[in-house]
């Protein structure tokens, strides 16, 4: 935080204080369940060993205790309670590269990934870096190109493919 007091201030969307409360409430569910099926598949000692969820049982335990702990030093700490996780021009910004990319991973099951991918940098560059279309759509095939002649030619490795590969017999 700037000691200007002129300075402006990015209004809070969130503290860091709420945002530790849920990732460990979270990480203490996921410990909690994982603790749950690995002691229903068997997690003692057999005859001939460990069973198949022992050593996983055990490390969701950790994985809980240390979740607990995290909570109650979250709870108890006092410096949390004004600290600012994420201001809304910040978040906007986030926004602004998690939905392109959560379109692009719908589009790629749409187009292949290929083309989703020429899309992608191609507009992403165009709409938030600010650059000529020219040359985003020219780094747009440069990249895609690159990408099916790397997986594809190359090492002869299956990602999903789209309309376009099928007219091109591939």
């Amino acid at each position: 935080m700037s000691n200007d007091p002129n300075a402006e201030v990015d209004p809070a969307l969130v503290s860091t204080r709420s945002v530790e409360l849920v990732v460990m409430a979270l990480l203490l569910a996921v410990a909690v369940f994982l603790g749950w099926d690995n002691w229903r598949i068997g997690a003692g000692w057999a005859p001939d060993g460990p069973q198949a969820g022992y050593f996983p049982f055990y490390l969701s335990v950790l994985l809980g205790g240390a979740a607990i702990v995290g909570i109650v030093s979250v709870l108890r700490s006092v410096d949390l309670r004004d600290e600012v996780f994420v201001g809304r021009s910040a978040f906007g910004r986030v926004l602004r590269v998690f939905i392109p990319t959560i379109l692009f991973v719908f589009l790629v099951q749409v187009v292949g990934l290929y083309v989703a991918s020429f899309v992608f940098v191609s507009l992403f560059m165009i709409v938030i870096g600010r650059l000529s279309p020219w040359k985003s759509v020219l780094t747009g095939l440069i990249f895609s190109g690159l990408m099916f002649y790397i997986f594809d030619v190359q090492f002869n490795v299956l990602l999903p493919k789209g309309p376009l590969e099928a007219a091109f017999g591939f």
